[in-house]
């Protein structure tokens, strides 16, 4: 049995991703800041374990991560813009230090839900309301990808709320597709059944390919721009 942490446990793509990879038999540990939240992810499966990451440090989050024994890492939280200063704090702080944390505590598996077009190269200006979420989903995903960790990136594109396919589109191209979050909770636990997606980067839209496939597919490759 594989121990799963997931960092945003309450979030969508979370709570669709629980059941399924409690019911292939892995533990499932949803963190969670809102104490108010840790009936819903018992409901689906999980362990609760209240903790805010945006206040720990990276000796604590290691801590946290021994003392519930996880063997894997998914990274779904996020404050998606609104609130620069704690998109900051957020998706690039306390995202780079759960990374360190991880190779502190042993934990070697790290998933890291990004989004499609996410590069230290992109265009978007300071002033836009997006700046700090692209900027610090960048700067973690190139720590991630410098780590000793065993990393997979996944970079959905502009999620919907449609039913799931299970297939998919692995591109950079993603015209007017969409990837629905449902498909995106496959996609994880796809990649965490698939040792080869390990130091892989995947770009993807909802398509034609079972997703386990699609996945399994992927050449080598650190980018999702």
């Amino acid at each position: 049995m594989t121990t799963i942490g997931i960092i945003g446990g309450h979030g969508k793509i979370a709570r669709l991703a629980t059941p399924l990879l409690v019911e292939r038999g892995d533990r499932v540990v949803s963190i969670i800041r809102n104490p108010d939240q840790a009936e819903d992810v018992e409901q689906l499966g999980a362990e609760p374990l209240v903790r805010d990451v945006m206040d720990l440090s990276r000796e604590e989050m290691a801590e946290v991560f021994r003392e519930a024994g996880l063997d894997a890492v998914v990274w779904s939280a996020g404050v998606g813009g609104g609130d620069p200063e704690r998109t900051w704090k957020v998706d690039r702080d306390a995202a780079i230090r759960s990374m360190d944390a991880a190779q502190a505590a042993g934990v070697t598996r790290y998933v890291m839900v990004s989004y499609m077009g996410a590069s230290l190269e992109h265009t978007v200006p300071q002033d836009n309301d997006f700046y700090a979420y692209a900027q610090s989903k960048a700067e973690a995903d190139e720590h991630l990808r410098g780590s000793d960790l065993e990393w997979t990136l996944l970079g959905p594109n502009s999620l919907s709320e449609e039913d799931p396919s299970g297939e998919i589109r692995v591109t950079t191209e993603p015209g007017e597709s969409t990837a629905a979050r449902a498909n995106v909770a496959r996609v994880i636990d796809a990649v965490l059944a698939d040792a080869s997606t390990i130091g892989k980067a995947i770009p993807f839209t909802d398509g034609q390919t079972p997703i386990a496939e699609a996945v399994g597919s992927v050449p080598a490759g650190d980018r999702l721009d």
